[in-house]
């Protein structure tokens, strides 16, 4: 993990200032208009860094090692004591703009792989989100998805198991929601509860009509195995695979359950259940730990996410996706030399037509 002094160094604002450079490159041939003075943002006061005296180059690894930070990668001997719950930067109001502009710049270089990936139609893209509740998925999936074509991307929510999915294995359900080649898949929960709250309450494993002589000690050994062979068949197959956890303390935590429960528009949100959970939380931390140290690879690698600061999560969201789909060296389709020819020849008859 990279060292606590690293993350002061290259802060948010490195994200920003490369997502502006990806986003400017991806429209440049598009459009040669200048940025609308809407999009100027003030940075006195802010303790946010302005580097934008770095080269592209220079950007673009510094957002590298921005998202990598966050990054298990293989996961053999994490340990997740070792992640902290909110960034160590004291952001304040000063910082909001910034923040704010950073993400909607993020959204726009996103937005803009997407429509290469959706036009490229080979690689597809599964996002998986895993957190306690009020962690802030909802929130993340809906601002930093804000911006992509509806056609190209499908969120997927699993709750508790229905009749019909419980008479298949844990990962059916998630296999037929896998998202198609050109698309991103986004998972608001997945596959993984089933090495989470069903190993934190045995009493589900038992009511899931698997047989007895297969409710062995190394059950949870088997499905983590399971899994990662499940994701490495998707990646062999042209789907890439990132993984957030969302790492929000016991105490943010708990004063988000008290705002829900003070405002009255977002009390649908909150059940007696969630406050119940909380008492199983060491549980539950523990199974994070042990589920992200046996799945987390370099192919398919969980990012920890400091979830205490929403904004600055969001942000670390959408660097770890566009970082990971600018790999795939996406492009729109190069058309042939006839269908130039037949494109021209098409235009000319629009042109004469009286």
């Amino acid at each position: 993990m990279i060292i606590l002094s690293f993350l002061l160094n290259f802060t948010a604002i490195s994200v920003h200032l490369f997502l502006i450079n990806m986003s400017t490159m991806a429209r440049k041939k598009k459009s040669s208009e200048k940025k609308s003075p809407g999009k100027a943002v003030s940075t006195k006061g802010s303790k946010l860094d302005d580097i934008s005296k770095l080269s592209n180059k220079e950007l673009k690894e510094r957002a590298r090692k921005f998202s990598k930070q966050y990054c298990v990668g293989d996961g053999g001997d994490f340990q997740l004591k070792k992640y902290s719950t909110d960034p160590n930067i004291d952001l304040g109001p000063e910082d909001k703009p910034l923040m704010k502009l950073t993400l909607e710049t993020g959204v726009e270089a996103l937005a803009e792989l997407q429509d290469k990936m959706y036009a490229q139609d080979k690689w597809s893209l599964l996002v998986i989100f895993q957190a306690m509740d009020a962690a802030g998925k909802d929130g993340a999936i809906k601002h930093v998805m804000s911006g992509i074509n509806p056609q190209g991307c499908q969120v997927t929510s699993f709750k508790a198991p229905s009749a019909e999915e419980l008479d298949h294995d844990y990962l059916w359900r998630c296999q037929k929601n896998m998202p198609e080649r050109g698309r991103i898949g986004i998972f608001n929960r997945s596959y993984y509860e089933d090495v989470l709250v069903v190993r934190v309450h045995e009493s589900i494993l038992h009511a899931s009509k698997l047989p007895e002589e297969l409710v062995t000690p190394d059950i949870w050994k088997n499905r983590f195995k399971d899994i990662r062979n499940y994701e490495k068949h998707l990646s062999r197959n042209g789907t890439r695979i990132i993984k957030f956890f969302l790492n929000v303390s016991k105490k943010e935590q708990k004063k988000r359950f008290i705002e829900r429960i003070d405002n009255p528009d977002k009390n649908w949100k909150f059940s007696s259940a969630d406050a119940k959970e909380r008492n199983y939380w060491d549980d539950y931390m523990k199974s994070y730990e042990e589920m992200i140290r046996n799945t987390s690879t370099r192919e398919s690698p969980w990012y920890v996410v400091p979830a205490d600061n929403k904004s600055y999560a969001r942000i670390v969201i959408v660097s770890a996706i566009v970082n990971a789909m600018d790999k795939l060296n996406l492009e729109y389709p190069v058309v042939s030399k006839e269908k130039i020819a037949e494109l021209k020849t098409i235009k000319q008859a629009l042109l004469d037509e009286k």
